[in-house]
């Protein structure tokens, strides 16, 4: 258990960043499953634009630091190679 005041503190601060950033990553992952359900169904049209949506989505989440760059990028890439194929 903490027992300086500032051990406190960041165990109050820690909580609070938690919550900010499972919101965070939550919105990515809600951007990412809406391009993977237009892939899956064959939308190419809904597919496009929700990868439009999901790369800024990505480049935010790394700006903000809860996701590492290499990751946003490999999951755009994968995202982008999946919506070519469906050409």
């Amino acid at each position: 258990m903490a027992n300086t005041p500032q051990a406190k503190k960041r165990i109050r601060r820690n909580e609070r960043r938690a919550e900010v950033n499972g919101a965070r990553i939550g919105r990515i992952r809600t951007f990412v499953k809406k391009v993977e359900a237009a892939l899956a169904s064959g939308d190419k049209a809904a597919a496009t634009t929700a990868l439009a949506a999901v790369q800024p989505e990505l480049a935010r989440g790394v700006a903000k630091g809860v996701l590492h760059k290499n990751t946003a990028s490999r999951k755009f890439a994968r995202l982008t190679k999946r919506l070519s194929a469906l050409a």
